[in-house]
């Protein structure tokens, strides 16, 4: 499956790479959206005055678990709590769910998710108990007060399956992107084939559009090298946005 990496497609892209390092210069780029259930939407923070919001492998693993217990429809409260609920109550809860999430890329200072909404006030629901349940464990383990990201999670309206295909491959790649390799991030990419245990997308939406695997790693790396070469050829808007 060969989709050509539009500019414009390109440019909704390395405009949200822009705001996730530069957000002052952004102020006014993104507007308040109204979510739907079945439509997809790019969701993404970071940490308040750029700092890092994972310092250790056990807070990746916290926030992964977190992805996936404050996903269900009827609020669990904290994960303390539902660890003591009956293992048969916490399978009928995750039946009903909040969200899909499509893929996730976890770096250092911030993250990036693929959401697909579920239920009325889905992704607003899952990501306030996702924010403020992480910012408690961080606060708690990290022996600080606060707020941990910089303001209201940011969420931009995916509408075309173009947008959709070429925003997986920068979030699953994500990393690639700020030259992270080793164990500082986590990525939904060894999900998608089958080298993980960890199990919190639904990669189908994604795979089904392409013959198999191989094609998909192929039209990722692909969208990613364009998106890094045109990155480079645009350093100018970078520079002319922060003035």
């Amino acid at each position: 499956m060969a989709l050509f990496l539009s500019f414009s497609i390109y440019l909704r892209v390395h405009l949200i790479h822009l705001e996730t390092r530069f957000p002052s210069a952004m102020v006014g780029a993104m507007r308040k959206i109204k979510f739907a259930n079945g439509e997809f939407y790019h969701i993404y923070n970071r940490g308040t005055d750029k700092r890092s919001i994972f310092t250790k492998s056990q807070d990746f693993d916290r926030f992964l678990l977190s992805m996936d217990e404050f996903n269900v429809v009827e609020p669990i409260g904290s994960i303390y709590e539902n660890s003591f609920l009956d293992s048969d109550i916490k399978l009928k809860l995750k039946k009903s769910k909040l969200v899909n999430i499509i893929c996730y890329c976890l770096n250092l200072n911030h993250f990036h998710l693929i959401l697909e909404q579920l239920a009325d006030n889905g992704i607003s629901n899952y990501m306030k108990s996702l924010g403020g349940g992480y910012t408690k464990y961080f606060n708690t383990q990290h022996k600080r007060i606060g707020v941990l990201f910089q303001g209201q999670f940011k969420a931009i309206h995916i509408d075309s399956n173009e947008y959709l295909m070429h925003l997986s491959a920068y979030v699953n790649l994500n990393n690639l992107i700020h030259r992270h390799r080793g164990k500082v991030f986590r990525s939904s990419l060894d999900e998608y084939f089958n080298k993980s245990s960890i199990r919190l997308c639904k990669p189908d939406i994604i795979l089904d559009q392409f013959r198999n695997k191989g094609e998909y790693k192929n039209f990722a790396e692909g969208s990613l090298k364009d998106i890094l070469k045109r990155k480079e050829e645009s350093k100018e808007l970078e520079r002319l946005l922060l003035e």
